[in-house]
């Protein structure tokens, strides 16, 4: 029977329970919730996936390049002195850590698979120089979980930038770690 499944809950043992199938949207994006899991940023936790055809072409996540010391080891000067040394929002010219959906871009070239097309989902809205890059790499529609707002002084140009792709929308789904995602801590299964 498609569409339904057998309830493991002890409490109603045999019971039926209606299964709700993701949608594409719904599936992509908790594949970007997995990805982001590997984070290894003290700021922001992202996670990024780039499909081509109904498949995934590459994955992506934030944190130090490879073979680096990671952000949570101290390995980033801006990150391990976020709020004393640097504010937020400031001194991203020295952070070492490479953005979700700069790593799809660059898992994929690495490779050799073309994003020409593709579509990204990502836990967070693409900051500006990704939106840039992105579009620049001919990714034709972007997908979302959590807002990122620019400075004031950029709002327009990355209006812009976001108005040249074919499709930019939230996607609308629970985040359990959504806390911890944007630098606070993990909860804690029970």
């Amino acid at each position: 029977m498609r569409g339904r499944r057998v309830s493991m809950d002890p409490t109603t043992p045999n019971a039926m329970s209606t299964f709700r199938r993701p949608d594409r949207k719904q599936y992509y994006m908790n594949l970007a919730l997995a990805v982001r899991e590997r984070a290894n940023c003290r700021g922001s936790r992202v996670g990024a996936v780039l499909v081509l055809e109904d498949r995934v072409i590459s994955t992506g996540y934030n944190g130090v390049p490879q073979e680096m010391t990671n952000c949570e080891e101290g390995g980033c000067e801006r990150c391990a002195n976020r709020g004393a040394k640097f504010p937020s929002g400031t001194a991203y010219d020295i952070c070492i850590c490479v953005h979700a959906e700069q790593n799809a871009l660059l898992t994929a070239a690495r490779f050799g698979i073309g994003v020409q097309d593709a579509i990204l989902y990502s836990t967070m809205k693409p900051c500006f120089g990704c939106a840039k890059e992105l579009l620049q790499a001919h990714v034709r529609e972007v997908y979302y979980l959590h807002e990122w707002t620019p400075k004031p002084e950029l709002e327009t140009e990355y209006k812009k930038i976001l108005g040249a792709f074919e499709r930019v929308e939230r996607i609308d789904i629970h985040d359990q770690q959504a806390e911890w995602a944007r630098g606070g801590e993990r909860k804690l299964s029970a």
